[in-house]
C-alpha cells in the first residue's frame, strides 16, 4: 500500500492520523463530486503553524490496466514541471491493494478559474496572451493536455499583473508521431474555444488569442487552423451535450 508525501506536507498526515486507506474513509475529507471513475473531495486543515490549508483529493475506482490513474496524473505533473509549467503543488499520491488510488494537490489560495474570472466580470484579455503563451509553451515542448478548457487555467490577479497555473493535468501526455500530433493539438485549441463560446468573450477576441498562440508556437496558416478549431469545437459541443445527460453533475463547481 504504498502512499507518497512530499515531506513538507508529512507532518500534516501525521498530526491527523492520515494514511493511505484513510483517503477513502477520514471525516475531515469531504466529497463534492462523484462520478463513475472517480470522486473530488477537500481536506481543510491546518499548517503546523496554524495557518489553513485546503487540499483537493481525487479518489480513483480501480482501473483495469497497468498504471493507476493516479500513476498517470503524477506522470503529467512531472512532465509539465520539467517544462517549466506552472502547475498547483503536488501534496502526495498512492493506491490500496484492491486497485483503487489516489492523488492530493495544494489548494491554490487566492486564484480562481479563468472562465469564473469572464462570468464575474474580468475581461478576458487580461489573460488572453498568458492563456495563448501558456498553451504555445505546452506544445513546444512536445506534450498535450487533452482537458485544455478554459476553466482548467487558474489565474491570479493583481492591478499590475497576472499569474497563471494549468490544473487537472490527469490526461496531459507527450504528443503522439508527427502524423498525428496536429490532430492532438487542434483538440486542445478546440477544447479551449468551445469552451470561451459561453462566455461574453467576441470572435475578435478568440482570433487575437489565436494569432498570438500562433506566434509564440511558431504555427502556419492561421486560417486554416481556426477553420480546424471550429469544426472540432462543435464535434464537441455535441459530445459535451451527450455526457451532461447522462452524468448532469459532471460539470459543477469545486467548492469556494
Amino acid at each position: 500500500m504504498p502512499l507518497h508525501v512530499a515531506s513538507q506536507y508529512q507532518s500534516i498526515f501525521r498530526r491527523i492520523g492520515l494514511d493511505g486507506e484513510l483517503i477513502f474513509s477520514h471525516p475531515l475529507i469531504k466529497p463534492w463530486r462523484t462520478l463513475a471513475d472517480r470522486e473530488n473531495c477537500t481536506l481543510d486543515t491546518t499548517r503546523d503553524d496554524g495557518r489553513p490549508i485546503r487540499l483537493h483529493i481525487k479518489r480513483y475506482q480501480p482501473a483495469r490496466r497497468r498504471t493507476t490513474p493516479a500513476d498517470d496524473e503524477v506522470e503529467g505533473f512531472r512532465l509539465l514541471e520539467a517544462e517549466g509549467i506552472p502547475v498547483a503543488p503536488l501534496v502526495g499520491w498512492g493506491s490500496l491493494a484492491d486497485g483503487r488510488s489516489f492523488i492530493l494537490t495544494e489548494d491554490l489560495a487566492g486564484y480562481r478559474p479563468a472562465d469564473k474570472l469572464v462570468e464575474s466580470g474580468t475581461p478576458f484579455d487580461r489573460f488572453l496572451e498568458l492563456t495563448a503563451d501558456l498553451t504555445a509553451q505546452l506544445h513546444r515542448a512536445g506534450l498535450h493536455h487533452r482537458d485544455l478548457y478554459l476553466c482548467h487555467f487558474f489565474a491570479k490577479l493583481d492591478s499590475n499583473r497576472a499569474d497563471l497555473k494549468l490544473i487537472d493535468v490527469a490526461r496531459v501526455k507527450r504528443l503522439p508521431s508527427l502524423f498525428t500530433r496536429q490532430r492532438w493539438i487542434v483538440k486542445d485549441l478546440a477544447q479551449l474555444w468551445y469552451s470561451t463560446l459561453k462566455l461574453p468573450i467576441t470572435d475578435a477576441l478568440r482570433e487575437a488569442w489565436l494569432r498570438r498562440y500562433a506566434l509564440r508556437a511558431e504555427a502556419k496558416d492561421i486560417d486554416a487552423l481556426r477553420r480546424a478549431i471550429e469544426r472540432k469545437a462543435a464535434r464537441i459541443a455535441r459530445h459535451d451535450q451527450r455526457l451532461n445527460r447522462v452524468e448532469p453533475g459532471r460539470n459543477i463547481s469545486i467548492p469556494q
